[in-house]
C-alpha cells in the first residue's frame, strides 16, 4: 500500500461521524456565512490558543494579506521575509502594494536568522521597510524572543506566519503570540485543516483584529455600508464547523506526530542524512519531518519505487522564481536547503509499520 506524504481523508475517517454531524447541523440551519459556527469557533480557537481574538477568514493567503493591511502597510513599503517558504506569503505581501525583502536562514533550523536580519537593517538603513513576517517553518517556531528585541529596536510590526506551526511553542508561548498578528492557514494537509480553503488571523491588539475583521468583509460595520476599502474573504460555516470539530483532536494529534518524530529520529541516527534540529527552549510540532541530503531527489525516487511518497517543501527558493527572480541576491543558506530538503511521510494515521518501512528503505538507499 502506498505510504502518503499527508493524508486528509485518513484525519477525516478518524473523526468521521463528528465531522459528519457539523455538516448536517450547518446544511439544516439555513445559516451558511458569518452565522454561530464561525462565532464559536473563532472563539474556541482563541481560547486554545491564548489571543486577544481570532478572525476566520477564506485562506492563509489572504490572512497574510489582511494582517498586513490592518497595520498600514501598502505601497511604497517593503517587508521582510524568508525565501525558502511557499509562495504565498510573498504573495500576500505583493497584493498589499508593498516589495519583499529576503532574508538568509540559519543553516540547522532553516528558519529567519535573526543575526542576519539585524545585520540587514544596519546596512541598509531604509525607512521604507516597515515590516518583518518571520515564517514557522515545518512545525518549528523562529526565535521569536531575539527577533521581536530587534523589531522593537527598528520599530518594525511583526506578522507571524503560523501555517505550518499550531500549536509549536517558543519559551512556553505558542508561535503567534509573540508578534502583533499571526496568521493562520486551515489548508486540508495542515496539523489543523479544514476540509477546503480556510484562514485565520490572530493577535493581541483588539484594534488591529477589528480592522481584519472589516477587511474581510468590505470594510463593513453596517452592512452595505463600507467605512474601509476592503474585500471578501470569509471562513464559512461548513469549515467552520469542521475546524471546531478538528481543534478538540489537534493536542492528541499533535502529540502523535511527535511520536512519529522520536520514532524516526531514533530509527535514523546514523544515517548520512541531516536531521532536524530542535533548539533548547522550542516545542516543535512536526508538521513536517523534514531530512537533508545533497542526494535528496536520488532518495526520494528510491522511496517512490517502494510506493513511499515524500514532498520537497520547498525546491526553488523565491527569488530565483520566474515572477520573483531577483539575479543580484545571493541566500546561500537558502540556496542549499532548497536543494537538499526532503520530508519524510507524517502525519496521525501512520502506523508504526508504516514507519519502519520508510527508515528500512532510507537505509537500504544509502547502504
Amino acid at each position: 500500500m502506498k505510504i502518503l506524504p499527508a493524508d486528509p481523508r485518513a484525519t477525516y475517517l478518524a473523526a468521521q461521524a463528528e465531522i459528519d454531524a457539523a455538516i448536517k447541523r450547518v446544511l439544516l440551519s439555513g445559516h451558511y456565512i458569518l452565522g454561530p459556527e464561525l462565532d464559536a469557533f473563532e472563539k474556541e480557537f482563541s481560547a486554545w490558543f491564548g489571543t486577544a481574538g481570532t478572525v476566520g477568514v477564506g485562506n492563509g493567503t489572504d490572512a497574510i494579506e489582511l494582517a498586513l493591511l490592518a497595520a498600514g502597510i501598502g505601497p511604497g513599503d517593503k517587508v521582510v521575509t524568508v525565501a525558502n517558504t511557499v509562495t504565498a506569503t510573498v504573495a500576500a505581501i505583493v497584493a498589499t502594494g508593498a516589495k519583499p525583502v529576503f532574508v538568509d536562514v540559519e543553516p540547522g533550523t532553516m528558519l529567519l536568522d535573526v543575526a542576519a536580519l539585524e545585520a540587514m537593517l544596519a546596512k541598509l538603513r531604509d525607512p521604507k521597510i516597515k515590516a518583518v513576517v518571520p515564517v514557522h517553518l515545518y512545525g518549528l517556531a523562529a526565535d521569536m524572543p531575539r527577533l521581536m528585541e530587534v523589531a522593537v529596536r527598528h520599530n518594525l510590526f511583526v506578522m507571524e506566519d503560523c501555517a505550518q506551526a499550531h500549536g509549536s511553542l517558543v519559551g512556553g508561548k505558542k508561535a503567534g503570540t509573540w508578534g502583533q498578528l499571526a496568521s493562520f492557514s486551515f489548508y486540508p494537509t495542515k496539523n489543523l485543516g479544514a476540509l477546503g480553503d480556510a484562514g485565520a488571523v490572530t493577535g493581541r491588539d483588539a484594534a488591529l483584529l477589528e480592522k481584519v475583521r472589516l477587511l474581510r468583509q468590505y470594510g463593513w460595520r453596517k452592512r452595505y455600508v463600507s467605512d474601509l476599502h476592503g474585500r471578501n474573504s470569509r471562513l464559512d460555516e461548513l469549515q467552520a464547523a469542521i475546524l471546531r470539530v478538528r481543534l478538540t483532536r489537534l493536542d492528541a494529534e499533535n502529540q502523535r506526530r511527535g511520536e512519529i518524530a522520536k520514532l524516526y529520529l531514533a530509527a535514523l541516527k546514523g544515517a548520512p542524512l541531516a536531521l532536524p534540529l530542535v533548539p533548547e527552549g522550542r516545542t516543535h510540532t512536526w508538521h513536517q519531518f523534514v531530512v537533508r541530503t545533497p542526494k535528496r531527489d536520488e532518495l526520494r525516487a528510491h522511496l517512490e519505487k517502494k510506493d513511499i511518497f515524500c514532498g520537497v517543501l520547498y525546491p526553488m527558493p523565491i527569488h530565483r522564481q520566474p515572477a520573483y527572480h531577483d539575479a543580484s541576491l545571493a541566500l546561500p543558506q537558502t540556496e542549499q536547503a532548497c536543494a537538499e530538503v526532503l520530508s519524510l511521510p507524517l502525519h496521525p494515521g501512520l502506523s508504526n509499520d508504516d514507519l519502519a518501512r520508510v527508515t528500512a528503505g532510507v537505509k537500504q538507499f544509502f547502504a
